[in-house]
């Protein structure tokens, strides 16, 4: 009795669906990835990591970008976090506009959002009740991501500065907040 309850400890230590409102990303695709309430919607990073414009798969989360969007200045690089929102409730909500990261040098990013024709992206918006971001059978929830593009460009000495953090803000509620460090 007492090493079957010992067992259910244990197994609840590596949950990866616990919900908090802070946390730490552990591995790729969602594994051990906290899930992050922020208001009445949760919000779980998929995956994080440069993007490489001359890859094929990546130039494709670059399109629908202006020209002067799609300059980067000498010591930029392109990131990409690749997000899930999950609606649970039996309202439909707005999905956060005030996604940024940032790292242990204080620098802030704001995402870039590309035009209509980038299936990848994330859009703020209303997101319906018992409903996910990025749509099941859409493009972006069949990609290898499984994920909403947030796009940012980010000083490559960011990356020395890690680790990076995603900080997420309640639209209707500014005091609900979370944030988890990214992995790369």
């Amino acid at each position: 009795m007492l090493a079957l309850g010992a067992a259910l400890v244990l197994a609840a230590c590596g949950d990866s669906h616990t919900h908090v409102s802070t946390g730490t990303y552990a591995g790729e695709s969602g594994q051990n990835a906290p899930y992050l309430n922020v208001g009445p919607l949760v919000y779980e990073v998929q995956l994080s990591r440069e993007l490489n414009p001359a890859n094929v798969e990546d130039a494709a989360y670059l399109q629908g970008l202006t020209p002067a969007q799609r300059e980067l200045k000498p010591g930029e690089e392109w990131f990409a976090v690749f997000i899930q929102v999950y609606n649970h409730t039996s309202t439909s909500h707005l999905g956060a506009s005030d996604v940024t990261i940032s790292d242990t040098q204080s620098n802030v990013y704001t995402p870039i959002l590309p035009d209509q024709t980038n299936q990848f992206a994330y859009r703020a918006g209303l997101i319906l009740a018992e409903s996910q971001v990025p749509v099941p059978g859409s493009v972006a929830a069949n990609g290898g991501t499984q994920g909403a593009l947030l796009l940012y460009k980010i000083q490559v000495v960011s990356l020395d500065n890690r680790p990076l953090k995603i900080h997420i803000v309640d639209p209707t509620d500014t005091t609900q907040t979370a944030s988890a460090e990214l992995d790369v």
